[in-house]
């Protein structure tokens, strides 16, 4: 590929400025990915660019559902338990299979091409519809639902798209066989992700390594993922396991700077992933459309949108009449149902798409198979990520405050155990009184402070902490442009002036609880 130096170049620029839009217009970053990477395709002497098919899910599935997973609340996966199995497993059968015979009766697929696109299609992603509702305050069980459903239904997507695939591939496919299987290899993949788990903390226990930590933290979706495959079971499960496991452990594995970097580092590589599927697809698009060239305009954009539509309407109808008042009420339902974006997870399936079958034939309909993913993909993240917001305020589903609630107890519990600690102490040889009574002094006001929230009386302490606040951000401000001026002067490296800043910096985060 020739000038392959300014290709890259240009995709980081494109990938980096997608970001910054995102922000700018105030949407998700997968919005602006997937309309930038359909773009970006089709612009002049952009070439098409390809990823082995076999790689696709190996690269970018262990560390993107690993990361969802660890950061994800056990607690609240445990309440919301049921509507989140309902989605997560039935759902997925009934939009693979409702796919598939529009893609069978209207499109003209063999079934095997056309359960590969219901698959591809049936699992949700979590990261925008997530962000959204978090940026309106909506309530934290829709979150948790939307959240917890993504984890699990890519297991059941995942696992259904791979014996969709063998049967293409092979030309033969069996229920008897499939159904047992299908059970095996969750039942597996969670065995080994745990183990891995356990291994992994055990291993972690023993370093006080900030980078080697983090290098672990990435690694640990593969050391769960892979043996999962080798085992034949399912390597999307013990990803999820070990994520899970970890995620409920490392509070007590790592130090304050290790959970500072690594949340930073998580956020970026998550961002990383999602941006370069986006723009593979978008890269492989010109050549996928030439492909489709006996296949008229008006025939592919009637079959996108039926697809799009029964992935829509399936999902809502599911949710409106199985799940019922028990699970949630009609305007929750709604607002999670819309809530059904496609995301990552669809988009490496349709990469991994085998280019040819065991025998050596190109897969069928392959380049069909890819657009229909990604229009779909497209219509679920634009369409109903910009509509999902004013759905949700429409809907009155604000946010009821118990996480507030849940926070300012916490706070006020956790300085209690801090006063009760210096009261244990009592005044030890190796400190001076005047620096135990100071440390007193902050957990007492923060004490007094967080439990008069906490009662609904706190008016006159939050007055107080943003006076001091107001103070303290302006004294920080002075310090930094000092060290500035040390720096500037010669007096001090700026290896000196980055650990003082992050001090700083760190002090600086702290006035806000």
């Amino acid at each position: 590929m020739e000038h392959i130096e300014l290709v890259i170049f240009g995709l980081l620029v494109a990938t980096a400025g997608l970001a910054v839009l995102a922000r700018v217009v105030g949407v998700p970053y997968p919005v602006t990915l997937v309309v930038g990477g359909a773009v970006i395709g089709f612009l002049p002497g952009v070439p098409s660019v390809e990823l082995e098919p076999e790689l696709v899910l190996l690269i970018f599935l262990p560390p993107l559902l690993y990361g969802a997973a660890f950061f994800t609340s056990v607690r609240d996966l445990r309440r919301n338990a049921g509507p989140i199995a309902l989605l997560s497993i039935p759902l997925v059968f009934v939009t693979m299979l409702a796919v598939a015979v529009v893609a069978h009766e209207v499109i003209g697929l063999d079934w095997g091409p056309a359960f590969v696109l219901g698959a591809i299609v049936s699992p949700t992603d979590a990261v925008a519809p997530a962000e959204i509702m978090r940026r309106i305050g909506a309530p934290r069980r829709l979150i948790s639902i939307v959240e917890g459903e993504n984890l699990t239904n890519d297991w059941t997507a995942l696992v259904l798209y791979r014996f969709a695939i063998a049967a293409v591939a092979t030309g033969s496919f069996s229920l008897w066989e499939a159904g047992p299987k299908f059970l095996a290899t969750g039942v597996g993949g969670l065995v080994v992700g745990l183990v891995a788990g356990r291994v992994i903390r055990e291993i972690r226990a023993r370093i006080d390594d900030p980078p080697t930590e983090i290098t672990i933290s990435i690694l640990s979706g593969y050391a769960a993922y892979l043996p999962a495959e080798h085992l034949g079971a399912s390597g999307v499960i013990a990803a999820v396991a070990t994520g899970l496991y970890m995620g409920w452990h490392t509070p007590r594995l790592t130090t304050p700077l290790m959970r500072l970097q690594g949340v930073a580092i998580w956020e970026i590589l998550t961002f990383l992933l999602n941006a370069i599927l986006f723009l593979l697809v978008g890269l492989q698009l010109p050549g996928v459309l030439d492909n489709l060239s006996g296949r008229t305009t008006g025939e592919l954009v009637l079959w996108a949108s039926l697809v799009s539509a029964v992935v829509i309407a399936v999902r809502m109808l599911w949710i409106m009449l199985v799940m019922g008042q028990r699970h949630a009420p009609p305007a929750e339902r709604v607002a999670v149902g819309w809530a059904g974006m496609r995301g990552s997870v669809s988009l490496a399936a349709a990469l991994a798409i085998p280019i040819t079958t065991d025998a050596g034939a190109p897969f069928p309909d392959r380049d069909l198979i890819v657009f229909l993913a990604f229009v779909v993909i497209f219509v679920t993240l634009v369409g109903q990520g910009l509509t999902l917001a004013p759905l949700v305020r429409r809907l009155g589903l604000m946010d009821d405050g118990e996480e507030e609630r849940e926070e300012r107890v916490a706070r006020q519990r956790v300085a209690e155990a801090g006063i009760g600690r210096i009261d244990e102490l009592g005044e030890p040889d190796w400190i001076s009184p005047e620096s135990v009574q100071r440390a007193r002094n902050v957990l007492d006001y923060r004490a007094r402070r967080f439990g008069a929230l906490a009662g609904g009386d706190g008016d006159g302490y939050e007055e107080r902490t943003d006076a001091w606040r107001r103070l303290m951000y302006d004294l920080y401000d002075a310090q930094r442009v000092e060290l500035v001026q040390l720096r500037n002067r010669g007096e001090i490296s700026d290896e000196v002036r980055r650990k003082i800043e992050r001090d700083l910096d760190l002090e600086e985060s702290r006035l806000e609880n």
